[in-house]
């Protein structure tokens, strides 16, 4: 994807949004990221001609990001969507009463934020870094352009996103019927699985956020992981977590 050194003005008058704060601390690449692996490029070439794939290049914008730092935030007007390629997002929905869902949690590489096609260019919820991120904002309207020309591009690209909303919508099912020990196996699973594919691995999420993700309070999350602990379910050290009983796992995740 194309490379350019753009000001927080210029993002601003594209509505898309990045605040003040990580202007200043929002990394922009000194070079460009190294496109000839990338995904998307490899699947839209599929369907589209290099011409047609430069003009994307060219309009496209890679920055890197830090650890907390605003992708796309809830309710902004956004021109873009987002290609991970490089780290780990979640989804954070803000409600009206100012309670924070993470309605999942996304590894790279990842088609994300393409809902706003549907939605006016507004952004349903927030996508924001947990570790270090590299981007590659790619222009909504051309690639709107090119889907309405070509309807397998269309599908192809549906299927890329179908995986984010699939863990959202069992997310929601775990959270509507699953006591908290079911929850906390769901999360457990799911990231040891999903996202960082490792029965060892280290949280790059604290554990507010995997009460955000569970639906329940920060003191059921630490209880139920020493729990967990204390019956030899997992090995929890500070910040990495082993399984170490899976069937004991599925099995609370199955009984909820």
């Amino acid at each position: 994807m194309g490379y350019f050194i753009l000001k927080y003005e210029i993002f601003h008058k594209n509505h898309l949004y990045i605040s003040r704060e990580n202007e200043m601390q929002n990394t922009i690449t000194p070079r460009p990221f190294d496109c000839t692996t990338c995904l998307f490029r490899n699947v839209v070439c599929h369907y589209i001609t290099e011409q047609e794939f430069d003009l994307l290049y060219k309009n496209s914008i890679q920055l890197k990001f830090k650890k907390n730092e605003y992708i796309m935030k809830q309710g902004s007007k956004s021109t873009h969507i987002v290609y991970l390629s490089k780290g780990r997002v979640k989804m954070n929905f803000e409600t009206n009463s100012g309670q924070n869902i993470i309605l999942t949690i996304a590894n790279a590489p990842n088609l994300l934020g393409a809902a706003i096609m549907l939605n006016d260019g507004i952004n349903i919820f927030s996508i924001i870094a947990i570790e270090e991120c590299e981007v590659c904002l790619v222009d909504i309207n051309i690639l709107k352009s090119f889907i309405l020309e070509n309807g397998q591009l269309s599908l192809k690209l549906l299927e890329f996103l179908s995986g984010m909303f699939k863990d959202s919508i069992f997310n929601f099912i775990s959270l509507a019927h699953k006591q908290v020990n079911g929850r906390i196996a769901d999360v457990l699973i799911y990231l040891s699985k999903s996202i960082y594919q490792e029965d060892r691995f280290k949280l790059t999420v604290t554990r507010k956020e995997i009460s955000e993700f569970a639906g329940c309070s920060q003191e059921n999350v630490i209880n139920t992981l020493s729990k967990f602990h204390k019956e030899n379910i997992i090995k929890s050290e500070g910040k990495y977590i082993e399984i170490v009983d899976w069937n004991k796992l599925f099995r609370i995740s199955q009984t909820g």
